[in-house]
This record gives structure tokens, C-alpha cells and sequence, in this order.
């Protein structure tokens, strides 16, 4: 604030060591505050300072210097009193100082009131110790009052007199007020009422009438005139007080670089309307305004800065429970969003032709497998309402009419005309799995939670996500597989699609997690993309009601309850009313010729189920198809069951048109998988080319056989292959967590530590050509020797991550002949190399 410039020299001087000594006073400790000042002088001051007096008071009393100043030497030696006319120039010139100094607010004058509008406030009568012996002192040296005649007895009662009063002062300061006057305070109305309007944002203004108004600074300008403006300057900081910059604390904030753009301690940037003052006592942490509380210690929870600590610190740990809960539950599924909104997987489904119907076409009370403005997608599907079922089955999504002219390739015939003999023109084909019946190693995103979740398949799934199951699947549905898939299906020189689904796209019972009939019209739309280029379709039940083999492929990991258990007989009857509505359906005309094989059980575990009730059921379930009007030309299939391709010569030969389905991987059998790269050529060209041939012999085995899953995977390494979380044998770690039983040996060819996962579960891009040349040999070799059958199925057309399980991908990087149909390798054991060159440890 600007300073009067007619003040004199001295009066400022003297406001200095005011000031200076009232700021040591404020840097003393709580407990000298409350006690007052202590006398710092030393003995030999305090007795030479006591001679001096007695010595002055034997002389007589001094006349008071007048105003032109002077020596105590010109003074009159006469002890006669003053005159009129001196007494009342002396007044004069007390009055004159006092108006000076009172000009100038004192630096403990809180911030807030010395910006009011109001006229200064009158100074302070009560001072303490070292304002009175300086001002004693000064009086005592201009000869404006006689020393006491009994000094050291007034000196006592005015040190006690100055303690008090600092203590007084010290408790109204730390009430948030200070007293002036006698008992009078300095805004002249009772502090209660002036801090209630110091937190509105008014303080009184000059100008009479008591009236509030916004908060300004008067300010003195050079003649004396007075302006008022606001308290603050562009920015929100306050505006330095004259008595902050005389002390040299012009920018209190710059003393600590660390708040900077914090105001009376705020936090978090926040600007919380502390005084000045307060940051200007921050700036100097040795006063006390924080540490006195009604004339004690003031209590933490009463000091605003250890309470905005306090505040921040809870706030950030707050923060970063939130952060540790968002990113453990989601990072249980931190694709999931990806998936929410249908693009995870190969090309999202779209909803072009949705405008071409109107809401109000569609009942309010339908299903939402019967509410197409509910479908992650519509394309390619007929938005024209109906209820109409088959087989209890609902016609929904289906056009009227349909094409079968299509053919896969110049290799086959068109789908209107039969395909012929199996055995002379096998199938070549390949699965979508990992789409409508989930299976966590081929899209392990949809599995990627916390292990203490406990998501190892469909099942348990669906009973986390609840009633967001329906959005993520859904949105796997539409983006997985598309209309893409079988034309590049196609355009690879296959002719048959093997399509897997689960029962509850027909119907779900009583504490089902699953996704109710969501599957169905996908597997409609499937079909019709089918016929669309010409691929015959393998329909695949790959789970059935109380799971056919327990293994998490079928919906749910654990117990086998088909066929098994307190409720197998239950679940085997569901499972042929499955059949049934299944069968009439797909009886329909339009389906004769697409459907060329229609599946009963996926890999049903025949080596812990009972082996008479799975050949009774297959049997009836036989039936009931064929009686429902599924063509004998097309082909049934039921799986081996692992019970070894020569236990099922004899059985089931009453069967018309069925075929014996075979899943063959080197990489399940403990033997099999330790063969290193060379054998395993070996093997599939001889082993499994033998075991073909006796299949198809009825003295020796069943009779008619397919492949309907092969890999040209050579190590079980792929991420959830076993089961999710689980470790594999090719390391030793076979087993949940992935751990090394003792009793359990790496089966890689090197069969001891240094088998390792991590080459083998690179991607394309890091493989050798001699390791590319090997994958290539070896898938050939699998394809010669299975079309001694009838025909067989890759397994998988796509996968995430796992490039040895993906025909899509095996093509992209060379491994796999761009035409099925056309091969460079064809068993000739010859021309096997030794792949000296690749290790045998991945």
C-alpha cells in the first residue's frame, strides 16, 4: 500500500523498530508468549541502566523539548511547571505524531481489515513490554515526562502490565479478533457477526450508514484523497499490503516455491479465501497464531493446514483404492468394453438395413431374440416380424427364398447336386470353433479376469458377467465370424464348414447361466452364408445338458453329469428332446441340400462314461432324427469317445449313413508329443494313415470315418489350451497354476528343464523357414493321410493368438497350401528331412 509521503523521517524510523521488535515478539515460542516478554538484558545492563536513573533523579525535571527539537542541556534547569502555552504546544505535537503514525496500519493488523473501506482504526492502547520501554526510552530522551521517582517499582508493573496485555491480545487473536480500545473491536460490531459477513464475501465500508458491500482496499493516494479497489488483482492473488513489503515479504508465496498459487495453505491448487495474514504468518512459522487456542495449544483438528493435509492424504488414498478396485475386477476383463461394442474379433456385425423397418412393426411384449433393434447385429438377416417356429424353433431372421446353385470350388459339385462318394471325393474342411460355443485358448480375451474369479469357461463366465453376459457375447457373436469367414473359407480351397453350437441356443434350464437362444439366429445367418458359397455344412452339438465330457469346450469344466451322476438320466432325455426339435427344424426343405452332416455328441468321454449307455443313446437318438425327416443322405456322427478306433468294429452297424468321427493331435498323448519333428511327419504319414484304413475296414473297425479336428500344433503350449491357468506337458508343469509336479517330466523331445513354451508360442513373424518348412510338411502329410477316410476338418479357422491352431493364419504365413487341393507334399517318407537345424527344446 502506498505510504504518506509527508511522514517524516524519524516517525518512520520509529514505526521500523516497531514493527521489528512486534515481529521478534511473534517469533518467540507459545510459552513466551503466554508468559510475556522475558528481560534479555544481562545484569551489568540492567545496574548500569538503574545508576543512570538515580543519578537523573536527583536533578531537577526537564522541561519537554519543543517542537523545533533541541538538546536536554537547553532545557530551563527550574522545576517550575510549564506554561499554558507550552502545555498546550506540547499537545499539539503528541497529537500531530500520533495522527502519523496512526496513518500506517501496524503489520499484525490482519490482512482483512486493513483492506476495508473503513477509516483507520485507532492505535492500539495496549502494547507490549518492548513497545513501552521504546517508547518510555524516546519520551525519556526528548524530555517529554519525568522518570518516576520510584523507577524500578514501575518498571515491575509495567513489564507485568505488558505481559498481560500481550496475553489478552494473543487469546483475541486467536479467536479471530483483536481487541482495541477498551474492550471495543476494531470493526465495531461484535466479531460473530463480522465473521458471518466476512464469509459472505461483505465487509463495512466508509461512507456511514453501516452498509455492506463487496470486499475492497481504501488506499491513500499522494494528497491524501482516498480510493477504493478490489482486494484482488487479475489472477485472484492479494495485493501486498505496504506493511509486507517494508519487511521484506513483498511476495510471501515466492518463500515457498513448492505452494506456489496457493493462498493461506489451500489445497490442491483450490483457493479457499484464507487472509493474507495467515500466509504471511506461514511465511514465518515461528509466530504463534496456530499454536494458541483460547490460551492453549491449539488442537490439530483447529489448525486449517494440518486439517487440508489431513483432507489430501485421505483424498489420494481414497484415489488409489479405487484404482487398485478398477484395475483387479475389470482387469478381470479389460477387453471387455472392446467386446461391448462388437469390435473384438474380425470385422463387426452392422445394422444397415435396420431403417428398413419401423419399431412399431415389432410387439412390445417380444422376446429379444424376436427384437431386431436390440441385435448387436442386422445385416444379412429378415427384419420382418414373425413368431413362426419350427420344431418350437423360431423362423426369425430367415428369407422366404434361397439359392443352392453355389459350388465351393470346380473341385465339387454345386450344392443342388449330390456330393457323391466320400471315400472317393473326401471333405475339406475346417471348424469355427471358439465362436458360438466358447473355448478359452482360442479367443482367451473373453477370459482374460483375476484367477480368484474363478472364469474357466462358459459356465462361470456367464454367472460373473451376469446380465452383461448378453452384450459381450453378442458382440463376439456379430464380430468373430462373418460373411467374410466363408468367402475366405472358400477362396481356400475347402468345401465343408463344421459349425459348433450348445444346447442353450435351442433351450436352457433351471440355473443356467448361458445365453439364452442369442446363438440360434447366428447359426441360421451361418448357414445361409454357406449356401451362399457353396459349402456344405457339419452341424456340431459341442455341448449337451450336463456336459459329455466335463471339459470346459462343452460349457462347463468339471463333473460329467451326462449319461452320469444323480442327474444323467435327466440330462440324456434333454438331450433328445435337443435332438428332436433340432432334427425338425433342420428337416425343412431349404436345409436338404446345405446340411451334409449332422453331429450327436461332441467328444463324449467314453473312457469314464458307461459304454452301453452311450451306444443306446446314440441309437435312439439316430432315430429320432431320421423319424423327424433328416435325409438319409446326409451323414450322422457320433464321436470315437477315445476308446480306440479298433473297439468299435461291430458296433453300431444297423446305423443308415453314419460316420465314426476321430480327433487326432499328437500333442495329447504322452508319446506322441516327446516325437521330435521328423517323427512326427513319420507318424502322421504312417500311424495315422494305418489307423484310417482300419477304421474304414468293418472287419477291423467301424466302418465309414472322418477326421473332424486336427492341428498342425506340435507342442500344447498355446495360453488356456489345457484349461485356463493351467500349465502343459510339454514343460512339465501340466496342472493348475502351471506348476512342476515332481513326479512329472518335460515331454518335449529333450524330455529334461530346458523345454521351453516361449518360442513355441511365437508368432509367424519370429519362425524360421526351417520351422515354417516343418509346419507345412506336417499339415500335408495329416491331409494325405485322412482322405483315406472320408474327409476331415482343421481345427480351428481362426484363433486370437495360437497361429499353429488357425488355418487363416497357417495361410497367411505359408504353412498351409493357398488350395486345399493343391499339395507339394503327399507321405513320400523320402523326402522327410531331419530338421537338424531346429531344436528340439520348442
Amino acid at each position: 500500500m502506498p505510504r504518506d509521503p509527508s511522514t517524516d523521517r524519524e516517525a518512520r524510523g520509529e514505526r521500523r523498530r516497531s514493527t521489528h521488535h512486534g515481529h521478534q515478539r511473534n517469533r518467540s515460542s507459545a510459552k513466551h508468549d503466554r508468559d510475556g516478554d522475558r528481560d534479555r538484558e544481562t545484569d551489568a545492563e540492567r545496574e548500569e541502566r538503574r545508576r543512570k536513573r538515580r543519578s537523573q533523579s536527583r536533578r531537577p525535571t526537564s522541561t519537554p523539548r519543543g517542537a523545533g527539537g533541541g538538546n536536554e542541556s537547553d532545557a530551563p534547569s527550574s522545576s517550575q511547571g510549564l506554561s499554558a502555552a507550552a502545555l498546550a504546544q506540547l499537545n499539539k505535537a503528541n497529537a500531530k505524531d500520533k495522527a502519523k503514525s496512526r496513518s500506517r496500519p501496524t503489520s499484525r493488523q490482519p490482512e482483512q481489515r486493513r483492506r476495508s473501506s473503513r477509516a483507520p482504526a485507532p492505535e492500539p492502547e495496549i502494547r507490549d513490554a518492548r513497545d513501552l520501554a521504546l517508547e518510555w526510552e524516546r519520551s525519556r530522551g526528548k524530555g517529554r515526562f519525568a522518570p518516576p521517582e520510584d523507577s524500578e517499582d514501575a518498571e515491575r508493573e509495567a513489564r507485568r502490565a505488558a505481559r498481560r496485555a500481550a496475553r489478552t491480545r494473543e487469546r483475541s487473536r486467536a479467536a479471530g479478533y483483536e481487541s482495541v480500545g477498551q474492550g471495543g473491536y476494531e470493526s465495531g460490531e461484535p466479531p460473530e457477526r463480522e465473521r458471518r459477513r466476512g464469509r459472505k464475501g461483505y465487509e463495512k465500508v466508509d461512507g456511514g450508514g453501516g452498509g455492506l458491500a463487496p470486499k475492497v482496499i481504501t488506499v491513500a493516494g499522494p494528497s491524501g484523497e482516498r480510493y477504493e479497489r478490489d482486494r484482488t488483482t487479475k489472477g485472484g492473488r492479494r495485493v501486498v499490503s505496504g506493511a509486507q513489503l517494508e519487511e521484506g515479504i513483498e511476495n510471501v508465496q515466492s518463500r515457498r516455491p513448492h505452494r506456489s498459487g496457493l493462498r493461506g495453505g489451500g489445497f490442491m491448487g483450490m483457493n479457499f479465501g484464507v487472509s493474507s495474514e495467515d500466509s504471511m504468518l506461514r511465511a514465518k512459522p515461528q509466530e504463534t497464531e496456530s499454536e494458541l487456542w483460547r490460551g492453549k495449544p491449539r488442537p490439530w483438528y483447529k489448525q486449517k493446514k494440518k486439517l487440508w493435509w489431513l483432507i489430501g492424504v485421505c483424498t489420494v488414498l481414497l484415489i488409489i483404492i479405487i484404482i487398485v478396485a478398477a484395475v483387479v475386477v475389470p482387469n478381470s476383463g479389460k477387453d471387455e468394453n472392446k467386446r461391448d461394442d462388437g469390435s473384438g474379433g474380425g470385422g463387426g456385425g452392422g445394422k444397415s438395413n435396420l431403417g428398413s423397418i419401423s419399431p412399431d412393426s415389432i410387439p412390445k411384449d417380444a422376446p429379444s431374440y424376436l427384437n431386431p433393434f436390440v441385435w448387436a447385429s442386422t445385416d444379412d438377416f429378415n427384419l420382418t416380424y414373425t413368431a413362426e417356429t419350427v420344431g418350437d424353433l423360431p423362423l426369425m431372421g430367415l428369407f422366404t427364398s434361397w439359392d443352392d446353385s453355389a459350388r465351393a470350388n470346380d473341385k465339387v459339385p454345386p450344392l443342388n447336386k449330390p456330393w457323391g462318394d466320400y471315400t472317393k471325393r473326401p471333405a475339406r474342411g475346417v471348424n469355427v470353433g471358439g465362436w458360438l460355443s466358447l473355448e478359452p485358448f482360442i479367443t482367451p480375451s473373453l477370459f482374460d479376469y483375476d484367477s480368484r474369479f474363478g472364469i474357466v469357461d462358459e459356465y462361470t463366465l456367464c454367472s460373473y458377467l451376469a446380465s452383461r453376459c448378453a452384450s459381450v457375447l453378442e458382440a463376439h457373436y456379430a464380430s468373430f465370424v462373418t460373411e467374410s469367414t466363408f468367402r475366405d473359407i472358400a477362396a481356400a480351397g475347402l468345401d465343408h464348414v463344421r459349425i459348433p453350437f450348445s444346447y442353450w441356443a435351442v433351450q436352457t434350464y433351471e440355473g443356467d447361466p448361458y445365453l439364452f437362444r442369442t446363438s440360434w439366429r447366428y447359426l441360421l445367418r451361418a448357414i445361409e452364408y454357406c449356401r451362399k458359397y457353396g459349402l456344405r455344412v457339419n452341424l456340431d452339438p459341442h455341448g449337451l445338458p450336463g456336459s459329455q465330457n466335463g471339459w470346459n469346450h462343452s460349457g462347463r469344466l468339471g463333473a460329467i453329469n451326462w449319461l452320469n451322476g444323480t442327474e444323467g438320466d435327466l440330462n440324456a432325455r434333454r438331450s433328445l428332446e435337443f435332438h428332436d426339435r433340432l432334427s425338425r427344424f433342420f428337416s425343412q426343405p431349404r436345409y436338404r441340400n446345405v446340411i451334409s452332416h449332422y453331429g450327436l455328441a461332441n467328444e463324449p468321454k467314453m473312457t469314464e462314461l458307461s459304454v452301453p449307455a452311450v451306444l443306446e443313446w446314440t441309437a435312439q437318438a439316430s432315430s429320432t432324427i431320421r423319424k423327424n425327416g433328416i435325409p438319409e443322405d446326409v451323414i450322422l456322427v457320433f464321436g470315437d469317445g477315445f476308446r480306440g478306433l479298433g473297439n468299435w468294429q461291430g458296433e453300431l452297424q444297423s446305423l443308415p449313413n453314419a460316420a465314426l468321427d476321430v480327433h487326432q493331435y499328437v500333442i495329447f498323448n504322452e508319446e506322441q508329443i516327446a516325437y521330435n519333428h521328423s517323427q512326427k511327419i513319420r507318424f502322421a504319414c504312417e500311424g495315422w494313415a494305418r489307423q484310417t484304413r482300419e477304421s474304414m475296414d468293418r472287419s477291423t473297425g467301424f466302418g465309414p470315418t472322418l477326421v473332424a479336428e486336427w492341428s498342425q500344433a506340435d507342442t500344447d503350449c498355446a495360453k488356456h489350451l489345457t484349461n485356463v491357468g493351467w500349465g502343459n506337458r510339454w514343460t512339465g508343469t501340466l496342472g493348475p497354476g502351471g506348476t512342476r509336479p515332481k513326479d512329472v517330466r518335460p515331454r518335449c523331445p529333450a524330455l529334461d528343464r530346458t523345454c521351453s513354451c516361449e518360442e513355441a508360442n511365437a508368432g509367424p513373424e519370429r519362425w524360421s523357414d526351417g520351422y515354417k518348412r516343418f509346419l507345412r510338411m506336417f499339415a500335408e502329410a495329416q491331409m494325405d493321410s485322412f482322405e483315406k477316410g472320408w474327409g476331415w476338418f482343421y481345427w480351428v479357422w481362426d484363433t486370437e493368438d495360437a497361429a499353429q491352431w488357425s488355418y487363416k493364419k497357417g495361410m497367411a504365413a505359408g504353412v498351409l497350401p493357398q488350395k486345399a487341393y493343391e499339395r507339394e507334399f503327399n507321405c513320400d517318407l523320402s523326402k522327410i528331412p531331419s530338421f537338424s537345424d531346429l531344436p528340439e527344446t520348442y
